[in-house]
């Protein structure tokens, strides 16, 4: 009994995350693919001995995004740009 009313509800959130994605892909094109510029901050992550990083600022830059609400044409989403300001390069 609780194993089909699991298996009912993994089924309507799928169903419903399909639905709200297709929503938002259908809205992003309907509006010629808006896209917004976020200016974040550039850091390059430097390995050192004993598991140390050293950050080294590498200036700013405006990075284009989209503005839905999930990643649309390789464009990440400008709300979680705005969220996440600080960009950090590996080495």
């Amino acid at each position: 009994m609780i194993r089909r009313w699991a298996v009912r509800i993994l089924l309507a959130l799928a169903v419903a995350f399909v639905l709200v994605y297709a929503g938002d892909t259908a809205v992003f094109l309907l509006r010629s693919s808006p896209v917004g510029k976020v200016t974040v901050n550039r850091y390059l992550t430097v390995p050192l001995k004993g598991s140390k990083q050293e950050f080294d600022y590498q200036g700013t830059a405006d990075i284009p995004c989209a503005v839905a609400l999930f990643p649309q044409k390789g464009l990440d989403p400008c709300w979680q740009l705005r969220r996440n300001i600080n960009q950090g390069i590996q080495m």
